[in-house]
């Protein structure tokens, strides 16, 4: 071989190679499986489907998706004091954390709308931090418009290669222009749709969790409640290390069922479910976090020996990464015996203690209800028995010397719940109420 021709081999191999280490970017592990994948022959049943992704491991600080993020602080009249400092200073603290390279708008709200920092990449955080030094309480609570801004300061710079957020934090009741659960959660669900996540931060025991809640779920983002403005600084480190974990974007998965399966309901998630076909959407999937869909599924009966398709699962995303958009499939299966040693010995104890997660989850959101229109004994009794079951389920998924601990925790605290639900003290059945449906929330959307 001629020496040009060599050295033009060479170079071609070695940008080959360079190719190819930059193409093999990391993926999603993606699962689709039945908590009980063996059923009893000879009659229908219903099990449950899990599908789960779980973010793949980020090795080193640059791999992390750059931030577009807007901070959106209500500085209404009761934020004065302690809590609006230490809402500038969780606040200044999340903006040291940015890079030059992420995107940062400061909002402040009250009876009217102040942009405080217009969004701007983070190259001058004194000034950026002098700003927010500068904010003053006054007025009441303009809550949409301050989350409308902060979405508007987002759309300037929006890229789906970004991490596209508005954090909320807020203090009280929405008294100014669109105050409702239903108008907040049709603000957060037309966000989603434009891909911005909307993470709401309740501080103290006066703002409207039901609002709050709906707007974080409906955009798929976070939901905190702080009861001491101490520990704001922490919430927002926690809150922005999400930020800089999120590996997925604009998360789609679609369940196909077979012939004769019939879903019932998904737990916990939002979805559509037509002819047999369940959609659903996730906004984000962050590094080394699971993130799943419970479907439960009505199986026809089989015979014993006999195996059946149930269903297949597409998941397609935008990789962090490789900033292009996946497509993953998977096929689940369920087969029939006759012994009923058989269907407990091959039990998936991982995807059935979600599964008990979920379903215990909506029976406490039931004793909420019941403990909101007045039935306290009965809401009391419903979370004691749901106690128990969890505590008998986390043995049988564990064992009696180690309980599985995700379902001995919810226990715990679902007994601890119900000790205090019958209080005549408003104070604490004001605080009780957020914690609850801070919890389901957390359970709901697999929150950190």
């Amino acid at each position: 071989m001629k020496p040009i021709a060599l050295l033009q081999s060479i170079l071609f191999s070695a940008l080959a190679l360079g190719l190819g280490s930059s193409a093999q970017a990391k993926s999603i592990e993606f699962t689709a499986s039945l908590a009980t994948p063996v059923l009893k022959a000879g009659k229908a049943q219903t099990a449950f489907l899990k599908v789960a992704l779980t973010g793949f491991t980020l090795s080193a600080q640059g791999e992390r998706p750059p931030a577009n993020v807007a901070i959106v602080i209500d500085k209404s009249g009761s934020m004065s004091g302690e809590r609006i400092e230490r809402a500038k200073e969780a606040a200044i603290m999340a903006v040291n954390g940015l890079n030059a390279n992420d995107i940062v708008a400061i909002i402040a709200f009250d009876n009217t709308i102040e942009v405080v920092t217009p969004a701007t990449k983070v190259t001058d955080k004194a000034l950026i931090s002098q700003a927010i030094r500068n904010i003053r309480v006054a007025g009441g609570t303009g809550l949409f418009a301050g989350v409308s801004k902060g979405a508007f300061e987002v759309r300037k710079f929006f890229d789906k290669n970004r991490v596209n957020r508005v954090i909320l934090l807020s203090d009280g009741q929405a008294n100014i222009g669109p105050s409702s659960p239903a108008e907040l959660g049709q603000l957060g669900s037309m966000l989603a749709r434009e891909g911005i996540s909307v993470t709401t931060i309740g501080l103290g025991a006066d703002y409207n969790e039901d609002l709050m809640t709906q707007l974080a779920a409906n955009s798929d983002g976070n939901h905190a409640f702080v009861e001491n403005s101490r520990d704001l600084p922490r919430i927002f480190q926690r809150e922005f290390g999400d930020v800089g974990s999120v590996v997925a974007q604009e998360v789609e998965i679609i369940i196909r069922l077979k012939r004769g399966m019939r879903p019932l309901r998904i737990l916990g998630r939002e979805g559509e479910i037509m002819d047999g076909v369940v959609r659903l959407r996730m906004n984000q999937l962050y590094s080394q976090q699971e993130k799943y869909v419970m479907l439960e599924v009505e199986v026809p009966a089989g015979k014993a020996g006999e195996n059946a398709d149930l269903a297949a699962v597409e998941v397609s995303y935008i990789n962090m990464q490789s900033k292009s958009r996946e497509k993953l499939a998977r096929a689940v299966s369920v087969s029939y015996s006759e012994s009923a040693e058989a269907v407990v010995k091959a039990t998936d104890k991982k995807v059935m203690v979600s599964a008990v997660q979920q379903v215990s989850n909506e029976v406490n959101k039931q004793a909420l209800s019941l403990r909101d229109s007045g039935r306290v004994e009965e809401a009391k009794k419903v979370m004691q028995e749901n106690s128990d079951y969890l505590a008998e389920r986390a043995i049988s998924l564990g064992s009696a010397a180690a309980p599985a601990p995700a379902l001995k925790a919810m226990a715990d605290e679902t007994r601890s719940q119900a000790g205090r639900i019958d209080s005549s003290d408003k104070e604490v059945q004001n605080v009780l109420r957020k914690k609850m449906k801070e919890d389901q929330y957390k359970v709901e959307k697999q929150q950190k």
